[in-house]
């Protein structure tokens, strides 16, 4: 296979996946001796999401209010709904009876108090050129003016909301909403300024916790490990590796090499300055005998270096090779500080899992995988991380039972690996591969 030879085609073949780190919200440091992680391979969904760790939310000052939180505000005075008219693109008005889509406005969180707010439409909550009429005529928030809104104190779900002028907001009638309220009644249902909220839609992903914490509190809690996962010529031969035909041909020229250690470098160099970088993990699954444990242990090596160059405290992952020896990679290792060694469990792939039963698949991870697992973990060794894992198997008809106790059975062995582990994946067409289903319909439980 011929090698590309210029950096625009070899990004072409260079996959690299993301892994997320599943923190428990305290800050974390990068040398901590005793901290294991557990995450989820996210391959194109690089994405947070809420059910993964619903308490990475928790810290968050007035975690209600986070970006794109659909709230419906109704007048305490005249009962009815505030309504960006037409959707948006003109007045807003306090005369609907009910609330749907035109009724909802969407926050734009700007910190724990104040916020951009969008209409159907798409434009933003601002004032009109006399300063006092609310409008939704700017699709430009920078432009459009900040609104804080402001929960009474025993009653949260009752507010009153600060226009860019500094007055609040009133409906005295129907026909329009104006800014020109002192804010300093008593919370009465006769005070214009009052105004009931409900809150109607829940965002909770990457962007909710991310500026939700802020630039300098979100690094400590999401972190990421980078994974090689395709290189040029294929390490392993298979489609996830970007093979072409099912040849091994990455390793067998310097050039090769060269290009992989170039791409690390690449990526190491872009986010080593971003708190976020947990760990680089130099290629996935390299297979033997099509990759020599020579070739591999010199691209070790380079890799290694140029990480440590950009990044001195993030960890090193090195990938075991497919149908390599369990150890063969501790005296690579041994020279190496920060560095983890990857291995990956699938009661799959291979014929002796064909006819098991249940009770056999259990029993294999419970005895079999503990004392591979066991064999690897030493006192003065790299740490050792499950990189891939999934509650898949060769079993018919299993129960939702049956899957529980298999997965189960994987969360307390892996759960010994120093390192931690990672579910292979994120999202999946198959169901039992896919972390958001099973965790979303019981299967798994964290």
């Amino acid at each position: 296979m011929k090698t590309p030879n210029t950096k625009n085609q070899l990004l072409g073949i260079i996959c690299v996946f993301a892994i997320f780190v599943i923190s428990n919200g305290r800050s974390r440091t990068m040398n901590s001796n005793n901290q294991k992680i557990r995450a989820v391979n996210l391959g194109g969904w690089l994405v947070t999401e809420g059910w993964m760790k619903p308490s990475l939310f928790d810290s968050i000052p007035n975690k209600d209010f986070l970006d794109g939180a659909g709230l419906q505000f109704k007048s305490a005075t005249i009962g009815k709904f505030l309504c960006a008219e037409l959707g948006g693109g003109t007045i807003i008005v306090a005369n609907r009876t009910s609330a749907s889509g035109w009724e909802t406005f969407r926050l734009w969180r700007i910190d724990e108090t104040n916020f951009h707010l969008r209409v159907f439409n798409k434009e933003f909550l601002g004032l009109d050129s006399n300063g006092i009429n609310l409008v939704a005529v700017s699709t430009n928030s920078e432009t459009s003016g900040i609104f804080e809104i402001i929960k009474k104190s025993d009653d949260s779900s009752h507010v009153r909301i600060k226009a860019p002028n500094g007055l609040f907001l009133q409906a005295k009638t129907e026909d329009s909403v104006t800014a020109d309220s002192n804010g300093d009644g008593q919370w009465r249902d006769d005070d214009p300024s009052v105004f009931e909220m409900t809150k109607v839609e829940t965002m909770r992903g990457e962007y909710q916790v991310t500026n939700g914490y802020g630039p300098t509190k979100a690094p400590k809690i999401m972190k990421v490990i980078l994974d090689l996962h395709a290189a040029p010529g294929s390490q392993n031969g298979y489609e996830h590796s970007s093979g072409r035909d099912g040849f091994i041909e990455w390793g067998l020229t310097d050039e090769t090499i060269r290009q992989t250690v170039d791409v690390i470098e690449f990526f190491t160099a872009r986010y080593a300055k971003n708190p976020s970088l947990y760990a680089v993990e130099l290629i996935n699954e390299p297979r033997a005998p099509g990759v020599p444990l020579s070739v591999l242990t010199k691209y070790y090596e380079a890799g290694y270096k140029v990480v440590r160059k950009h990044a001195p405290n993030a960890f090193v992952v090195l990938s075991n090779r497919l149908s390599g020896e369990p150890k063969e990679l501790f005296p690579v290792a041994s020279g190496m500080k920060h560095v983890v060694v990857d291995v990956h469990y699938y009661n799959l792939f291979s014929d002796i899992f064909n006819d098991m039963t249940v009770e056999q698949n259990i029993d294999f991870i419970q005895t079999n995988r503990s004392a591979e697992l066991q064999a690897i973990t030493t006192a003065n060794g790299p740490r050792i991380f499950v990189g891939e894992w999934v509650a898949e198997w060769q079993v018919r008809g299993a129960t939702k039972q049956d899957f529980q106790r298999f997965s189960e059975a994987q969360l307390e062995v892996w759960g010994r690996a120093s390192f931690g582990w990672a579910y292979w994946s994120l999202k999946n067409v198959n169901n039992h591969w896919s972390m958001d289903w099973m965790i979303k319909n019981g299967y798994i439980n964290l």
